[in-house]
């Protein structure tokens, strides 16, 4: 292993980091960095200031491990450095230069990202429920009162977020629990693994003898009935033990359309919404994001972003990044128009989704399939009111910034009504060539449409 090719370590690292967090991630902060040698179990990587230095250790540290020791398939520790610049004295260099050593911690594998904590969540309005009771949590783990603990949301608003800080807290307070994050798709991929290689044992022993379980996006796990009934059963076992399980998912747990007796299990813990959030919230968050990384940014500009990314604190932060990105290479401060410039892509989406209204939609889809909006919202069921229906209900997933019962509302619905039509849309538009372009013509006229 030590004669590994330091070119091969670098090519399967960048490979399986783009997997876990995304290219946007690696093209900005992976990339940058270089691996110099690996020589007497010391993987020697080098970065390019202080600042990656920091975000490294702070965010991605964990994940670069995890990669890293999948590769090597050895135990080593890692040295950084900071290319050397002019003005660095030699022990400038040294202090930054800080061995990693993992031989007396927790040998269980946590697949946790140590940067998110509670300390780095920006509490507001939207969120407070959610964030109390995962403190909560903590505090009287596996307890009958917060167990199960599900957090609901739409995507990017913070909930894989609170179940990483769960886990880092736990661990802060008990370094050797057993405690376990896993993605829902990952689960599902670890049982599949089991079955073909005859190893349920060996899975059920992981999974059963943990103090926590974290599974983020619970949803995926949804319609494999093997795989469901083997969660089931797990969940069974930790709840019995008085172990603790947080979920996450994209909705309610009655929404999800897992088995009653599983639906039921998880409704009868603590279940917390996390709303898009305000204003004040979005300029918090970004204020923090900036302060962490020593961007130079100004309140100002800030404020701005904010006002215009509204759905998602991922994206949010990502305009921040791609920002700061663009002001570093160029040399140039951080000013509303060089956002403007920089950002407009997704301010344009955001503009968009938040100026788009269901009536809008209506007005079009009633033009095109000759029926009329009365008829969109009677409770008629014949396919020629039905299918129009929804189409209407697909795209006003697509192009609003409703949620599934607020969509339903507007067409006298419940939200299993809008699940079903979304899904019946896009298996049409997966098996007909010819309607995905009607689609993207009448995304097109709904968007040419006034707002009245």
């Amino acid at each position: 292993m030590e004669n590994l090719n330091i070119n091969e370590i670098w090519a399967d690292l960048l490979k399986k980091l783009e997997n876990s967090l995304g290219k946007d991630i690696c093209e900005m902060w992976i990339k940058p960095m270089k691996i110099i040698s690996f020589k007497g179990g010391i993987l020697k990587i080098e970065l390019p200031s202080e600042v990656w230095l920091k975000t490294i250790k702070d965010r991605y540290e964990n994940n670069l491990l995890e990669a890293l020791t999948e590769i090597l398939n050895s135990t080593f520790s890692i040295e950084y450095s900071i290319t050397l610049k002019e003005d660095y004295s030699q022990q400038q260099y040294q202090s930054l230069q800080e061995p990693a050593s993992y031989q007396n911690r927790n040998p269980f594998i946590n697949k946790l990202n140590s940067y998110f904590t509670f300390e780095g969540f920006i509490e507001g309005p939207s969120n407070r429920f959610a964030y109390k009771a995962s403190e909560a949590v903590v505090k009287k783990m596996g307890e009958r009162s917060n167990n199960p603990f599900v957090i609901f949301s739409a995507p990017g608003l913070g909930k894989t977020h609170l179940l990483h800080a769960i886990g880092n807290q736990i661990l802060k307070e008990n370094p050797f629990a057993k405690v376990l994050y896993m993605s829902g798709e990952g689960f599902v991929s670890e049982y599949i693994e089991s079955l073909q290689k005859s190893t349920q044992d060996s899975f059920r022993k992981k999974y059963r003898s943990l103090d926590c379980l974290l599974i983020d996006d619970i949803q995926f796990v949804v319609g494999k009935e093997r795989c469901e009934e083997e969660f089931f059963y797990t969940f069974n076992s930790l709840f019995d033990n008085r172990k603790q399980i947080v979920l996450t998912s994209d909705r309610t747990p009655n929404q999800l359309g897992l088995s009653e007796r599983l639906s039921s299990r998880l409704l009868s813990g603590i279940v917390a919404e996390i709303k898009r959030p305000d204003l004040e919230t979005r300029i918090a968050i970004l204020r923090q994001k900036r302060d962490s990384n020593q961007f130079d940014i100004t309140d100002d500009v800030l404020a701005f972003i904010a006002e215009g990314v509204q759905g998602s604190i991922r994206e949010l932060e990502g305009c921040l990044f791609r920002l700061s990105t663009y002001c570093n290479i160029h040399g140039v401060n951080a000013t509303i128009s060089i956002a403007k410039e920089v950002l407009a892509d997704i301010l344009t989406l955001e503009r968009e989704k938040y100026s788009i209204s269901v009536n809008q939609i209506k007005k079009v889809v009633c033009k095109y399939f000759k029926v009329s909006i009365e008829d969109l919202n009677s409770k008629k069921k014949n396919n020629s009111i039905a299918w129009p229906r929804q189409v209407s209900m697909y795209l006003a997933t697509e192009l609003t910034s409703l949620s599934l019962p607020e969509i339903g509302r507007e067409f006298n619905r419940d939200h299993s009504t809008v699940i079903h039509a979304k899904e019946k849309v896009k298996e049409e538009i997966d098996n007909n060539l010819l309607f995905a372009p009607i689609i993207n013509d009448l995304i097109t006229k709904v968007k040419a449409v006034d707002n009245n």
